[in-house]
């Protein structure tokens, strides 16, 4: 774990990976509601095997230190009632500081988790020097489609979850062309993560391979070029060959 300083003097900590060679870039993960578990190091840890320094910033600290909570409804109640207690703005200023601390590896990419998927697409907009961003399981995300996007944006849904009906995805697809949004067949809130429940094998690694395939894109290829008076269209394709008929992608064609 390293210590970061905040705009407001404040510190945190995060954990940092780093990549065995030069650094194609960087990935700031996220945290879910569960706060930096040893599951969220897992991952950042993956995204360095990748090539890529990565950084998880503890956004609990300044409410509780070193917060790593149970992957079961105590933890979830517990980890609910401290992110109401940071707020969204606090995270997101806490989020700005972490990708400062990493831009010096290269253009940056943003993943978040749950509530860090929330943040991830909060960030896409409110974040300075982010190249892109992905989202998994952000429940809130779908009530926030009013902005066009700034950064190119991928996010990652179950198809089942009953925190977050299909229909509401379906719709917020309409009103936001400009996000590629996947959903996975018979996959609630969690499937990527194998410490829970509702973890889903073939979902998490299809998710992952679009990632990934979309942090090399923006991370490691050109900026994309904002148009006049609209955000940066998410033109990316996620995948080269045909899409599977069970592979569920409502929004705008990506082939």
């Amino acid at each position: 774990m390293i210590e970061l300083t905040a705009s407001d003097g404040a510190s945190f900590s995060a954990y940092r990976a780093e990549p065995a060679d030069t650094p194609k870039g960087a990935v700031v993960v996220l945290q879910d509601i569960f706060g930096v578990t040893p599951e969220i190091r897992k991952v950042a840890d993956a995204f360095a095997a990748k090539g890529y320094v990565a950084i998880a910033p503890s956004l609990f600290d300044r409410v509780r230190p070193g917060v790593s909570l149970a992957h079961d409804q105590g933890g979830k109640a517990e980890g609910a009632a401290i992110s109401a207690q940071i707020g969204n703005e606090q995270a997101i200023s806490d989020i700005q500081t972490t990708v400062d601390a990493v831009k010096n590896a290269g253009k940056v990419a943003v993943v978040g988790y749950c509530w860090g998927g929330d943040l991830a697409y909060s960030a896409a907009n409110k974040i300075n020097g982010i190249a892109c961003v992905i989202g998994y399981d952000g429940s809130g995300t779908v009530a926030d489609y009013r902005e066009k996007r700034k950064v190119p944006t991928l996010l990652h849904f179950g198809a089942s979850d009953p925190e977050l009906p299909l229909e509401a995805i379906t719709q917020f697809r309409a009103w936001r062309p400009d996000v590629s949004a996947f959903t996975y067949p018979d996959a609630a809130q969690g499937f990527s993560c194998n410490e829970r429940g509702n973890f889903r094998t073939k979902a998490a690694e299809k998710a992952l391979e679009r990632t990934l395939f979309w942090i090399s894109q923006y991370v490691e290829g050109q900026q994309p070029i904002p148009l006049k008076n609209a955000g940066a269209y998410a033109q990316a394709k996620t995948e080269k060959k045909k899409k599977k008929k069970d592979d569920d992608d409502l929004g705008p064609p990506m082939d």
